[in-house]
């Protein structure tokens, strides 16, 4: 990748249930280009979801990494050095006051909602986005059991150059709306401590799935306010395709039946997801016998033009 700063780049794994075929094609495919382009990776786990969150599936992003062969430059080295010293629960005071710099820099740009999930689940647009209900009522950001939501303008659109897919553009207020910024209990959501981290951690290369298109966008927009991180603008992203599952539909934690124990139990050998990514690469078949032979074949993406932002 001909860049003219190093490449940082990070594995952003979730301890919310085992990871997936997917979320392993994700971590080999980083890994390969941050490799191939001598750059730095991070290990950079989000643990912000607590409801989710088991130890075991902590165990298993250090044992699936290991099973895949994946190197990394920083973070823990195990489930003890990441609580002790990782977790994102000790940054939540930083992440919190970002979140309140912005709203003291930029009146209106935060407002309170109040809406359950009950009251979020009947009233959601078709495709899931919030319809505003709290928008104009002016709840005090101290209102209790409230999140924090994006006042995000109606015309705002986002544009950005993607590595794999070419030049992008998101009608962020149609494809996300008013997204949530700060959770009930309090705490920041991923949106915010994603964009924080990545900035902290110096981090310029993103590799994502196609479904995170509109994170994408919302963490581009949201950055122009918080403090200090008008940087995150220049990051390159690649969004890759997903892996699906035999049912056309794409993997998820979230969706995993109480049998399933993820790629480490459903695979014999790391070489199911080598092959997958080298699919996905459109590579000849044998650079999926190993992870040598994935890194000989992998080429580097052409660097994007700048980005920009147009709209609110």
């Amino acid at each position: 990748m001909n860049l003219d700063t190093p490449i940082v780049s990070r594995l952003a794994p979730t301890p919310s249930g085992f990871l997936h075929l997917g979320n392993a094609v994700n971590f080999t495919l980083t890994w390969l280009l941050t490799r191939r382009a001598g750059g730095t990776l991070h290990l950079r786990i989000d643990d912000l979801d607590r409801a989710r969150y088991r130890p075991a599936y902590l165990n298993n992003i250090f044992q699936t990494l290991d099973w895949l062969g994946l190197d990394y430059d920083h973070g823990p080295i195990g489930p003890d050095d990441f609580e002790r010293h990782f977790s994102q629960q000790h940054r939540l005071p930083e992440y919190e006051a970002a979140l309140q710099t912005a709203r003291a820099a930029h009146p209106g740009l935060f407002y309170a909602c109040r809406c359950s999930r009950a009251a979020l689940a009947r009233t959601a647009t078709l495709a899931g986005r919030y319809p505003g209900t709290c928008r104009e009522l002016q709840l005090p950001p101290d209102e209790p059991h409230a999140a924090w939501r994006a006042r995000v303008p109606c015309n705002t659109t986002i544009t950005f150059p993607d590595l794999a897919q070419g030049p992008q553009t998101a009608a962020l207020a149609q494809e996300l709306g008013d997204f949530v910024v700060r959770k009930k209990d309090g705490a920041a959501a991923y949106q915010v401590a994603s964009v924080l981290d990545d900035g902290r951690l110096g981090v310029n290369f993103v590799v994502r799935g196609l479904d995170l298109l509109p994170s994408t966008a919302a963490q581009l927009w949201l950055a122009q306010y918080l403090p200090g991180q008008i940087s995150f603008e220049q990051t390159r992203f690649l969004h890759h395709g997903l892996v699906l599952d035999e049912n056309g539909q794409k993997l998820s934690k979230s969706t995993q039946a109480g049998q399933q124990r993820g790629i480490l139990a459903e695979a014999i050998a790391a070489q199911a997801v080598y092959r997958a990514v080298a699919r996905l690469l459109k590579l000849p078949a044998e650079a999926g016998e190993s992870l040598k032979s994935l890194l000989e074949f992998t080429p580097l993406p052409n660097p994007p033009c700048s980005k920009h932002n147009e709209g609110g």
